[in-house]
């Protein structure tokens, strides 16, 4: 069995369902990677360090259920980067049909460029199905509530360093 996964994504933020992923994943791997992209083609709201501290918070806050996963950030293409860390799985999340189709494009990219590498797809607990980084961040951009969606220590970094107070 490969000992390491590699969890790539944007995060921004991290939420309830990525979450999920990294506790379902840490029970089938000795290792979990969370790789947070740095995806300035996609505009994040947080930048790379945030996000970074943010996943890192959230590691911190259930350690007593993912005790054998880390963050890393990167910038290259993510076949490099599992070759650079002699992973062999990579770890997504599927919620939507719209979500295979450009995973499994994904997935065979990947595998084009480094053909020892394999993509495992987590469905999300029905509980976490409709949740979206982009969701997340079109009710913080509109001052909802979303402490339901994403871990308290996010909640509050976010809350702390980014809104302003009333």
């Amino acid at each position: 069995m490969n000992k390491i996964a590699i969890y790539p994504g944007t995060f921004d933020p991290l939420t309830n369902g990525h979450l999920d992923i990294i506790q379902r994943s840490s029970k089938m791997f000795e290792k979990v990677i969370v790789a947070v992209a740095s995806s300035d083609n996609k505009n994040p709201l947080y930048s790379l360090k945030d996000r970074e501290i943010m996943i890192n918070l959230a590691l911190q806050e259930y350690k007593s259920t993912i005790s054998n996963a880390e963050c890393i950030t990167f910038s290259n293409l993510l076949a490099n980067l599992a070759k650079q860390l002699n992973a062999k799985v990579i770890v997504r999340g599927l919620r939507v049909v719209s979500d295979f189709e450009y995973e499994l494009q994904m997935g065979y990219a990947n595998a084009s460029l480094n053909d020892s590498l394999d993509t495992i797809y987590f469905m999300p607990t029905l509980q976490n199905a409709f949740i979206s980084s982009s969701i997340v961040r079109s009710i913080i951009l509109h001052d909802g509530k979303f402490n339901h969606l994403v871990p308290q220590s996010i909640h509050k970094y976010i809350t702390d360093n980014f809104l302003t107070k009333k």
